[in-house]
């Protein structure tokens, strides 16, 4: 991978962020950049899953992986911190050496999501910026990792491809633009907005083709 910049460890974004920057912009620049969150039904159950996915030992071993939980990654050249749910790391004689172990290992990501496969790719993004992180922190290739999902209980493997991780780091770019200029994007509003937490803060009326100005002064006269 070749990036243009390293970022400073305080310019760095949350990795997670991709995920709801990939599904909306404004969703992202409300949480990351106004600090504004609220919980529903979808993110509270989202909660539940992933503290039993951390729940247990943080790392441990049966036959040739090493299982690691909640694990912390960060990338320099992404500008970004975060956390992996899992890390495997499978024995393999052209993988990485791991301190205190005996052997090379080959790491693969592990994102857990609660639900069912998504038609869209925003989980497939926050799992090669997962792997991403991996190849800068081991020095080593990370072509693929795994998503599960609680509700089917299976787990895909997903290729990380050079065009996946040129698309993250597109993305990613992006994402430092915005948030060093302050910058909350409207969003032209769709069904999604129904499912999102952050329906009642983002008032997505705002975005429509009416100004926010004439909009508050609308509803002013209305009291």
């Amino acid at each position: 991978m070749i990036f243009m910049k390293e970022y400073k460890q305080e310019e760095y974004l949350m990795l997670s962020g991709i995920q709801h920057f990939a599904f909306c912009k404004r969703q992202w620049a409300l949480i990351h950049i106004e600090n504004l969150w609220q919980e529903n039904y979808h993110t509270a159950i989202g909660n539940v899953f992933h503290e039993k996915v951390h729940d247990g030992a943080i790392t441990e071993k049966r036959g040739n992986i090493i299982t690691s939980r909640a694990m912390p990654v960060h990338s320099s050249a992404l500008g970004i911190s975060g956390e992996c749910d899992v890390v495997e790391f499978h024995l393999d004689k052209s993988g990485v050496k791991i301190k205190g172990r005996q052997g090379r290992y080959t790491p693969y990501p592990v994102e857990y999501k609660k639900g069912v496969p998504k038609k869209t790719e925003v989980d497939t993004l926050q799992l090669a910026a997962q792997a991403m992180c991996l190849e800068e922190m081991l020095c080593c290739d990370v072509n693929s990792g795994y998503l599960f999902y609680g509700q089917t209980r299976h787990r895909e493997k997903i290729e990380i491809t050079h065009e996946l991780k040129e698309k993250v780091t597109d993305i990613f770019q992006q994402m430092h633009m915005l948030f060093e200029r302050g910058h909350t994007p409207r969003v032209k509003p769709s069904k999604s907005c129904n499912s999102c937490s952050l329906n009642d803060l983002c008032l997505p009326v705002l975005c429509k083709s009416k100004s926010a100005k004439g909009y508050i002064q609308k509803m002013l006269n209305e009291v």
